[in-house]
């Protein structure tokens, strides 16, 4: 290859090479905790709730326990602790496939199935179990958040971790 040829083309490859550091690299992983509060915030937001507050020592239990999930294959909410309890929604999917607001997007998908009311009469089906994630989510009394991400096997673990713990029988979530 001639030298002038070389000389022409080295400028666009450096370019090329270096576009995702320039770009910040956007990657599925990038920015997590930020990515999954305001994932959690835009739907609370669109609702008038107030914000969730990332808390970091919720976010170190719940990445233990989604340590624990992925080590043991398990797939099973923590034991709630009577003294101090907190809200906790669990997802799963393909290691390395779902970005963050994907994650959350699941339990948001569960919107369609809400009815407001008086917990548990929150889904239009009746199955509490279609909305649970859905209502801790925008648990109005829930002000902080802290999630953590495992990996097991073929799978992703996320755990997020709420106080004030929402889904309380006989109370309104909104």
């Amino acid at each position: 290859m001639p030298a002038w040829t070389l000389f022409r083309v080295a400028p666009a490859i450096c370019l090329g090479l270096s576009a995702p550091l320039l770009m910040g690299a956007l990657g599925p992983r990038q920015n997590f905790d930020g990515r999954i509060l305001a994932a959690h915030n835009r739907e609370r937001e669109a609702l008038g709730v107030p914000p969730l507050h990332w808390d970091p020592v919720l976010a170190g239990e719940a990445e233990q326990w989604a340590q624990q999930l992925a080590r043991t294959g398990r797939f099973e909410h923590s034991a709630d602790d009577p003294r101090d309890p907190e809200g906790e929604n669990l997802w799963e999917g393909t290691a390395g496939y779902y970005p963050p607001e994907s994650m959350v997007g699941l339990w948001i998908s569960e919107k369609r199935d809400f009815k407001p009311g008086v917990f548990p009469d929150n889904s239009k089906s009746g199955e509490l179990e279609g909305v649970g994630h859905y209502t801790q989510l925008i648990w109005a009394a829930t002000t902080d958040v802290g999630c953590g991400l495992a990996s097991g096997n073929s799978d992703d673990i996320l755990v997020c971790r709420y106080k004030q713990a929402g889904n309380v029988i006989g109370q309104r979530p909104l």
